[in-house]
């Protein structure tokens, strides 16, 4: 009754005997596997000091041997990205797990009858199964611009959350968070946090170029891949392979869409790296795009994609694995938002009468800012965070009303324990909250999923130094307010504790966001095909329910004209009615 298949991305033992399914010595338990296990050797290295014998130079033998020993309790000693699934022939059980971070994804449908699991929605959909709209996660996508887990755009298809496993035996499955970070007591500062940033993100680096095949690092221009750059030369004593994106446009536009394109150049010839690079144009958007959303299975609106997509191309002709910058933001406080909450928070400790005075009001309404107070006086995080999360306010215009139903934030954005858990945690100061839950909703499901399915597109495996369970632990363990000094001066412990490994033309750079030239080709070599795809004939007219098409041509009309900035709006319409038709119209 049941059925298991892999197809594997070769990184660690290259030859046959690393092939999947694999199963174990007495031929009950049978294991599919995908991501890395980077303590892999001190695992394997503990399990033959106890007397157990390995046919492989796998990591994927290692988690066999360990489930076997330990069963469930085997993941508290994982350090790596994964999704895995064991089955169980004795107990006809199965089990699956992802990794703490949520960097690989798994996702599971389940009518009380059949089960089916894949490491992408389209797996699932090869199987005979009603394709149907979830509307709560279509309200998510056009507020957050993509769909905060468990839910994913389609009913009954829900992704295995960040650090959880899943029993299912007798047609009954039952979810387990296995780790989480229980400790925020700020118990390091100063020169003593430095000196154990700069040895824990190390240590996670030299974890993490452990491959079989050559190893190189996306270079964004900013602190945090510069960071791994340094580190990874360091740890390596090799010639790194470096590559970078940048935008092809009028020589006007150039330095203001491609500052972090050329700063990866300058910080390439700092370090002496082969690096490679390219520019795109607006024509390998239109050319991508319905392939970037196949790829991308759930609904994700980011016009960075295409770009993510081309890059990984061009990495996977020179190398099989790929190191990120990913979660530095999150950990450390880079977003200029983190110092806002931290000027909330300060606020709301002022006395009740201040905050709250009749006068202060009336300003507020007459400014038209009368949401703003009611939210920084708010004392429920999810209202500020989502105050924050959401974009352009532009929805009840295109949006059908019956589709446009948000019923209040906390129910909306978190629905599930593990976060409701973070916001009522009192002694997390507000920013070091906010961080938290980014990680659980935006860094996950939108940062994340991004990376992987543009990396995996091109059997490109990409790994996230930052994303390590003791630096994780440690950031937490650091305030706030070591972190962000001004709205101008995120991560400032993290800047300090790696200064010898970032140049100088990094050190002094402004946080600046990576944007692509998007608003502008819409105007432009996107225009048409932004039209073709805002029309009610693109899908049939199956689309109508839930999109006002003369509003969403009226907001592009308007865009394109310079009347209003909609960028996020008609590129998410756009994602939306690609997806439809990508997955919805057999």
């Amino acid at each position: 009754g049941i059925s298991l298949g892999q197809n594997r991305l070769s990184i660690i033992d290259l030859s046959s005997a690393g092939h999947q399914p694999m199963i174990s010595d007495d031929g009950n338990l049978i294991l599919v596997y995908n991501g890395e296990l980077y303590n892999y050797p001190e695992l394997k290295e503990e399990l033959i000091a106890m007397g157990v014998m390995f046919k492989t130079k796998t990591d994927t033998e290692v988690i066999l041997k360990l489930f076997e020993l330990l069963g469930a309790k085997c993941l508290e000693k994982f350090d790596g990205i994964f999704a895995l699934a064991i089955w169980d022939k004795r107990k006809q059980e199965l089990f699956l797990a992802r990794d703490q971070f949520g960097v690989k994804p798994l996702f599971y449908y389940f009518d009380d009858e059949r089960f089916i699991f894949s490491s992408e929605i389209k797996g699932i959909l090869e199987h005979d199964i009603i394709r149907e709209i979830n509307e709560n996660a279509l309200n998510t996508f056009f507020r957050l611009l993509y769909v905060n887990g468990p839910e994913t755009i389609l009913k009954n298809i829900y992704k295995l959350e960040p650090a959880c496993s899943l029993l299912l035996k007798d047609k009954k499955l039952n979810i387990n968070r296995y780790w989480q970070i229980n400790n925020f007591q700020n118990k390091y500062s100063g020169s003593e946090a430095e000196e154990k940033i700069q040895s824990v993100l190390k240590n996670s680096v030299r974890k993490q170029m452990i491959a079989d095949v050559p190893v190189g690092i996306f270079l964004s221009g900013g602190l945090d891949s510069t960071i791994v750059l340094g580190l990874a030369q360091e740890v390596s004593g090799q010639k790194l392979k470096t590559f970078s994106v940048g935008f092809d446009v009028d020589e006007q536009f150039f330095p203001r869409f491609n500052e972090d394109y050329l700063l990866a150049k300058k910080t390439s010839e700092f370090y002496g790296t082969e690096h490679h690079d390219i520019l795109i144009k607006d024509s390998d958007v239109r050319d991508n795009f319905e392939r970037v959303v196949w790829h991308m299975d759930d609904l994700v609106y980011s016009p960075t994609q295409v770009a993510n997509f081309i890059l990984a191309d061009i990495a996977s002709q020179e190398v099989k694995v790929v190191l990120g910058g990913d979660g530095g933001d999150e950990l450390f406080g880079g977003y200029k938002r983190y110092y806002y909450y931290n000027l909330i928070e300060r606020w709301q400790k002022l006395p009740a009468f201040l905050r709250e005075n009749k006068i202060l009001k009336f300003g507020a309404e007459k400014l038209g800012k009368a949401e703003i107070l009611e939210r920084v006086n708010s004392t429920r995080p999810d209202l500020l965070w989502s105050f924050m999360a959401q974009k352009e306010n532009m929805l009840a215009r295109v949006l059908n009303p019956e589709f446009n139903n948000l019923k209040g934030a906390k129910s909306f954005f978190f629905a599930n324990e593990h976060l409701q858990s973070l916001l009522n945690t009192k002694e997390i100061d507000l920013a070091k909250q906010m961080m938290m839950i980014d990680m659980y909703t935006w860094m996950v499901d939108f940062s994340l999923t991004r990376s992987d399915k543009m990396s995996m597109a091109h059997s490109l495996e990409q790994r996230v130094p930052f994303l390590d369970k003791d630096l994780t632990e440690l950031a937490m363990n650091i305030s706030s307010q070591e972190k962000i000094k001004s709205s101008e001066q995120g991560k400032a412990i993290l800047k300090s504790a790696m200064r010898s490994y970032v140049p100088e033309h990094i050190y002094v750079k402004k946080k600046t966001g990576w944007f692509t030239p998007a608003a502008k080709w819409l105007r432009t070599g996107l225009k048409d095909f932004a039209y073709e795809v805002l029309s009610e004939s693109y899908n049939n007219g199956k689309t109508d329910k839930y999109i006002n098409f003369k509003e969403a041509r009226l907001i592009l009309d308007n865009h394109i004209s310079g009347k209003e900035y909609a960028l996020n709006t008609a590129w998410s319409i756009i994602t939306f009615q690609v997806w439809y038709k990508t997955f919805m119209i057999k």
